[in-house]
């Protein structure tokens, strides 16, 4: 990272010049951030506290919650303090650190989704076997490497990143720390085309573990569509048609971010991809993955009225 050691900040991208509009999305950001907080604080503590949610769905749950979190928080509060004091600076390791954690909890997270479809495919189409595939041993391992392949994803890519050398200035064309918008600034081709490669790799990856996904849910499918029971099939689909919405917006802004070529690219583009692929899935994932489970709505309930007794 010595290549890079005289740059001391960066200049991120401001949303607007106009101050009032900066407090606007100062406010629409701190909206998202406290319910997004919320509800994923309350999905955590329930199923921590509830013994009966002490189950292999509920535990990915938990472990998404916490990853939903930990990817809004690395983003969202500097862009909004950035807005409140009309500030576009970021320290030098403030934006390793976010490349590091935001690389981090999205990679776990998608591994993680894609570890959920499964088990809600064993759930559906092999139910006799699921305790058998699903035990608490195997559950651990799952989320480990999970959160394991995260962890190597975000130390590769950004020690790759920030060993460029980077001569190009010090503005970031993002309201956060992203890779391609560092690239950019990057003034050696043979290592820029070295983390394009990585990052390519990681894209591959992400498709991979989409497909494994959308396989997953076509077997899901084409279990429900054989259940008799008309309220039954819609219940399913309500249920697995927004997970697998989500997931696609996921990976599909995500590549092109990452992927896209220059000649298409503009500020208003990235800044509207980088929102759909970081600030959206994390913050409907509480709704769309927990607020509609009935299980956990009452267990909610419970933990109220508990609490309030």
């Amino acid at each position: 990272m010595s290549n890079s050691s005289s740059i001391s900040q960066f200049l991120l991208l401001a949303f607007t010049d106009t101050r009032e509009l900066q407090l606007l999305h100062f406010g629409l950001f701190l909206g998202i951030y406290l319910a997004a907080l919320l509800a994923n604080g309350l999905i955590i503590t329930t199923i921590a506290c509830d013994h009966r949610l002490h189950t292999p769905m509920y535990f990915f749950l938990l472990n998404l919650s916490v990853l939903d979190l930990g990817s809004l928080s690395t983003t969202v509060p500097k862009a909004m303090a950035n807005s409140l004091w009309d500030n576009r600076a970021i320290s030098y390791w403030g934006c390793v650190a976010q490349v590091f954690f935001f690389f981090f909890c999205a990679a776990s997270e998608f591994y993680l989704l894609t570890v959920m479809s499964y088990d809600r495919y064993v759930a559906i189409c092999k139910p006799l076997h699921y305790w058998t595939l699903m035990g608490s041993r195997a559950c651990v391992h799952m989320a480990a490497a999970a959160w394991g392949s995260g962890f190597l994803n975000a130390l590769l890519h950004t020690a790759s990143t920030f060993s460029l050398p980077l001569c190009q200035g010090n503005a970031v064309d993002q309201f956060f720390c992203e890779v391609p918008q560092i690239l950019k600034l990057s003034c050696s081709d043979s290592d820029y085309l070295r983390e394009v490669e990585l990052l390519a790799l990681g894209c591959s990856l992400v498709f991979v573990c989409f497909v494994l996904n959308l396989l997953s849910y076509v077997q899901i499918f084409r279990a429900v569509l054989r259940i008799p029971s008309q309220q039954g099939r819609h219940k399913a689909f309500s249920t697995c048609l927004p997970h697998l919405a989500v997931v696609s917006l996921l990976v599909s802004t995500g590549i092109f971010a990452y992927l896209k070529p220059p000649s298409i690219s503009s500020p208003v583009l990235d800044l509207v991809v980088a929102v759909l692929y970081s600030v959206v899935p994390p913050a409907v994932n509480p709704l769309i993955y927990s607020m509609r489970n009935k299980e956990l709505k009452d267990a909610l309930r419970k933990l109220f009225e508990y609490n309030l007794l």
